[in-house]
């Protein structure tokens, strides 16, 4: 960071995840409201991680840039080894996307491990890396003090609510509101990123008599005492920043209202409260719990409290969707002759006698 190629990207980075989680978070919510659980990430068809691999390769371009690419000698060190101050504010950079990473990479590991709770890690994981962030901000080893100051305390400002709303999913996922607060600081901290690198190394968009100042090894935005540049500088940053939480409360409403449009709720699936507790409907006279899909490995069919959907007679086709996008689906029951039945209506090889 610190420059406007150091900004923008990450910010790009962070709007369309925010995007991508607001859009998802509303269709799951929109098709089942009474038996919303929130995913931590949102799996892709074909691509099952594609949005962590994705989190995963922007955060490593992200170190490579701040320790390779970036300094002047493509090393962040000095002959004996030490960090030099000019580069401190690279590692703290790095590190943030140190923490991204981590928390993408645990929780691919977690899902293919099929842990237990691993939904519940994974948010702690992504909670730990946005207090990581709020951390590094506010104990910023550049000097703050002016312009850009202003635009990262208002920042962290919004980190602060990305690390709260994490937080409160871990312990409240069933909460539509937390989700849809998660997802639209992030669309906010993205367009923030990409606003506070535009606005802080263009020198066109620089409020009037503020300038940049080549410090350190790179510019940094400056502006006069005199006159009360910086006051004023500071209160237009201000006003943007407001202007761009209206702006994006705005885009959360009417996204919301189209998608309300075009998402309908589906028919409640027979044998589940509304709570999305498991009544254990009988679909034959000896027989529980015929067909049932493992919604931890398709988040986006979360039914079940327990993590089971049962699939009835007259759900057959919503089972054999899910088969086609990569779901396990298996049958479990008291007959034999019952389990076969429904595994051959989803299409599964029969069981060994």
């Amino acid at each position: 960071m610190g420059t406007l190629v150091g900004h923008v990207p990450p910010g790009l980075g962070f709007l369309v995840v925010g995007l991508w989680h607001l859009y998802n978070h509303i269709r799951l919510f929109l098709l089942r409201p009474r038996s919303y659980v929130a995913p931590v990430w949102f799996p892709v068809r074909g691509a099952r991680h594609l949005e962590l691999i994705l989190v995963i390769a922007g955060a490593a371009a992200s170190i490579l840039m701040e320790l390779v690419i970036g300094p002047a000698r493509h090393q962040p060190f000095d002959a004996d080894g030490a960090v030099p101050a000019e580069h401190l504010h690279n590692f703290e950079h790095a590190s943030i996307s140190l923490a991204l990473l981590v928390y993408a990479a645990a929780a691919i590991h977690l899902d293919r491990a099929r842990a237990p709770g691993r939904d519940a890690v994974s948010q702690l994981a992504a909670a730990a890396a946005f207090a990581q962030e709020l951390m590094l901000f506010h104990l910023h080893s550049a000097d703050h003090a002016g312009v850009e100051g202003q635009y990262h305390l208002l920042l962290q400002g919004v980190a602060a609510v990305t690390l709260a709303a994490t937080a409160l999913g871990v312990a409240a996922p069933r909460i539509f509101a937390v989700s849809l607060v998660r997802s639209t600081s992030l669309v906010l901290q993205g367009a923030w990123f990409v606003a506070m690198g535009v606005a802080l190394w263009t020198p066109a968009l620089l409020p009037r008599g503020c300038f940049l100042s080549h410090e350190d090894g790179h510019d940094v935005a400056r502006c006069r005492e005199e006159g009360g540049a910086l006051a004023r500088a500071k209160a237009l940053v201000n006003l943007q920043f407001s202007w761009y939480l209206s702006a994006t409360v705005v885009l959360v409403v009417v996204l919301y209202l189209r998608m309300c449009s075009l998402y309908k709720e589906e028919p409640h699936t027979p044998g589940f409260s509304g709570s999305g507790h498991n009544v254990r409907p009988k679909l034959f006279d000896d027989t529980e719990l015929i067909c049932f899909v493992r919604a931890d490995l398709c988040p986006e069919w979360h039914e079940a409290k327990d993590g089971e959907l049962t699939i009835l007679p007259n759900r057959i086709r919503k089972c054999e969707l899910l088969e086609e996008e990569g779901c396990k689906v298996a049958a479990k029951g008291t007959n034999a002759t019952a389990r076969q039945e429904c595994r051959r209506k989803v299409h599964l090889k029969p069981e060994s006698v």
